[in-house]
């Protein structure tokens, strides 16, 4: 896929990327501190995890995160009437049923990085 020219680098202010980069650690350290909470993935360790992407709004942390890197990009639309950013992401996986199978990327499915 080739991006509009103006997409091609995307500038982030600084405030901006700490904003994002603050609710990623948050969410990631928090989950991460779950897991270790609740060494046995249990019915605990689910309340708990649902516990907390509920009461800490996680879904609108990360869409507030979306919207801030979102703004960068120029969203005129192509000929298939989408933009750069719906263009780039019109494979992505999503859960759709207590069934669906994760896709997990080859970089996630490492255990040297956290």
């Amino acid at each position: 896929m080739v991006p509009l020219p103006a997409n091609s680098i995307i500038q982030l202010p600084f405030d901006d990327a700490i904003e994002i980069l603050g609710e990623i650690e948050t969410i990631l350290i928090s989950l991460h501190k779950i897991g270790s909470h609740y060494p046995e993935a249990g019915r605990d360790y689910e309340r708990e995890t649902t516990r907390y992407i509920d009461e800490w709004r996680v879904t609108r942390r990360l869409a507030h995160a979306r919207r801030i890197l979102s703004e960068k990009f120029d969203t005129t639309l192509g000929n298939d009437d989408m933009d750069d950013i719906e263009r780039a992401l019109e494979g992505s996986p999503y859960w759709s049923s207590p069934a669906s199978e994760p896709v997990v990327p080859e970089y996630a499915s490492r255990d040297d990085e956290e």
